[in-house]
């Protein structure tokens, strides 16, 4: 009997919805003991989100600075597994609190220490700088990247800010305004899902997930936008300089957070989409570099 372990945190409920998805080839397999767990804070963030404590969260999701989470369950922490689906989505391009304070736990370091893992994400769009940091916690953790998965909302990116913001402050999934699309990663995608559990699977009982990643991109597990990767590695760069600010002058918290509220206002609406029509204009003299990079990031 191999052991395989789901390991999740969810708010909305999709990102479970989707973890539960994968596993069910593994869950109709009589040789395989698939384990769900829960990453649960000891002080969990509010959902639906105000707007104080969603911008609250910044610095310390971007700067990956740990909480205190509730324990993981004895017999998950005695238990040798086979497989880790580590399932997660990004709060401020980085892997979110609760995500990234489990990585760093020595809870995490037991469980995932010589285990392969394969990485599951769902977020709007920009994914592939958190996957990096996810890739140094893995790392540190002695694990194995095997595999990743990134679904993503689909729609246009200003679009998907504005649906996805509504429903982060409204807890409830629906087309805003009656017009706009459903947020969030689509429940088609959601429900084909399960096409990567299947290749998973296979590759597992093979002993072939050192194959895996190439098998996972036939199938679309993963779709990289150059411009969107643009955008995430130039955020990140102006992240870091906000949140080191605001986290280093504690005093002046809420003040600079009200100052760096405006900032992402001006920095989606007026910013990007000049980033897009440089990135348009500058795009045939980068075709070697952008598909250097595009292999880099589909892999693991």
């Amino acid at each position: 009997m191999k052991n395989v372990l789901v390991i999740y945190y969810s708010q909305s409920g999709q990102l479970e919805t989707i973890a539960r998805n994968i596993a069910k080839p593994f869950l109709n397999s009589e040789e395989i003991n698939v384990t769900f767990h829960e990453i649960k804070l000891e002080k969990p963030f509010p959902f639906p989100w105000d707007k104080a404590s969603f911008f609250d969260a910044f610095p310390e999701s971007f700067l990956q600075i740990p909480t205190a989470l509730k324990p993981v369950p004895e017999e998950i922490l005695n238990t040798k597994f086979d497989l880790v689906l580590f399932h997660y989505q990004v709060w401020y391009l980085s892997p979110s609190i609760p995500i990234n304070s489990f990585l760093k736990s020595e809870e995490a370091k037991k469980i995932l220490n010589g285990t392969p893992v394969i990485t599951i994400s769902g977020s709007r769009n920009m994914w592939i700088m958190a996957q990096e940091k996810i890739k140094v916690l893995l790392q540190e953790a002695n694990a194995k990247l095997v595999g990743n998965v990134a679904l993503v909302d689909r729609v246009g990116n200003l679009i998907s800010v504005v649906t996805i913001v509504e429903w982060m402050f409204s807890g409830v999934k629906k087309k805003y305004l009656g017009i706009f699309p459903l947020p969030g990663v689509s429940d088609k995608d959601i429900q084909e899902s399960t096409k990567f559990g299947d290749v998973i699977l296979s590759a597992f009982n093979q002993n072939n997930l050192q194959n895996l990643q190439p098998q996972l991109i036939a199938i679309n597990a993963v779709k990289i936008s150059p411009y969107l990767v643009t955008v995430d590695r130039t955020a990140n760069k102006i992240f870091n300089k906000w949140s080191n600010l605001i986290y280093k002058n504690q005093k002046n918290r809420k003040q600079l957070l009200k100052v760096f509220n405006v900032y992402l206002f001006l920095a989606i609406w007026l910013i990007s989409p000049i980033v897009y029509i440089l990135h348009l204009i500058t795009y045939p003299f980068k075709l070697k570099t952008i598909k250097k990079e595009t292999q880099y990031y589909q892999g693991v």
